[in-house]
């Protein structure tokens, strides 16, 4: 269902959701998203950009009017996932990014790497509501083109290739899962891509994704830890942040050269700039 297809009733309720959800109005945000699962991106985003933190019943996140960027954090997990698309779908956003982490399946990866997914293994089930099984969840061609052009001007080191997304935590442990997870030959294994890129091509959604590896669990001693977050967090938040914002100023240059991949839609809610 298209974006002018909805009901008029859903676009209010879910414009009235995501303001409870996030804690402020819905014309607060700017025409560039940033998603996420961390509070502590928020925390960086606000602080580098004097922004003020709203926070809902659900989501946190600031705006910075000055950038034209918002940033919001809507947790973990696949249905946390559907649920910010869908919402933030009734919103004219021209260029989304979601930043979030994952884990590397392959032995030369390491820590602090980043991964481009161009696809998404559906085994997390809510991707189901969107498409038959047989659709495979693709991420936005535009998006991720922006994001290889800002990793290669920036020589990052970087990898391209599918994760598997699963609802499954401490799968660490299930050898029955980690034999599936190997025979799928995925390069990352995360929570939310690939509910994300069928709610967003179902919705319409220009959205990309750049993952940071923060762990390696099919190492020995490779999974992480309470320590190993947190060394993970001080180290890589500002570049993935940074980053990021860059690869939404990219797309919207993409954008105005008319390159193909981003959804054109004609909204008629006002958000920001």
């Amino acid at each position: 269902m298209s974006y002018m297809k909805r009901n008029v009733e859903e676009v209010e309720i879910a414009r009235q959701t995501l303001e409870r959800y996030a804690g402020c109005e819905a014309k607060e945000f700017q025409p560039n998203l940033l998603l996420t699962n961390f509070p502590r991106y928020v925390d960086y985003f606000a602080k580098s950009r004097g922004a003020k933190i709203f926070e809902g019943s659900m989501f946190k996140g600031a705006h910075d009017l000055k950038g034209g960027v918002s940033i919001l954090d809507f947790k973990i997990g696949s249905p946390a996932a559907a649920l910010v698309v869908d919402i933030c779908s009734c919103l004219p956003f021209r260029a989304s990014v979601f930043l979030g982490m994952c884990g590397g399946l392959r032995r030369r990866y390491q820590v602090g790497d980043y991964l481009v997914p161009v696809a998404s293994i559906r085994a997390e089930g809510t991707s189901d509501t969107y498409f038959p099984i047989e659709v495979p969840a693709l991420a936005n061609f535009l998006m991720q083109r922006a994001v290889t052009e800002v990793l290669d001007l920036e020589q990052a080191l970087y990898h391209i290739g599918i994760t598997f997304t699963t609802n499954t935590r401490f799968w660490e442990f299930n050898e029955d899962f980690k034999t599936r997870l190997k025979s799928s030959k995925a390069q990352g294994i995360e929570m939310e891509c690939a509910t994300l890129f069928m709610a967003s091509y179902k919705r319409k959604f220009t959205l990309g994704a750049l993952l940071l590896v923060s762990d390696l669990p099919l190492n020995r001693d490779g999974i992480k830890t309470k320590e190993s977050a947190q060394i993970v967090f001080d180290k890589y938040t500002a570049d993935h942040i940074e980053k990021g914002i860059k690869i939404l100023k990219r797309a919207r240059e993409m954008q105005s050269r008319h390159v193909k991949g981003s959804y054109h839609r004609n909204l008629p809610l006002e958000v920001g700039k």
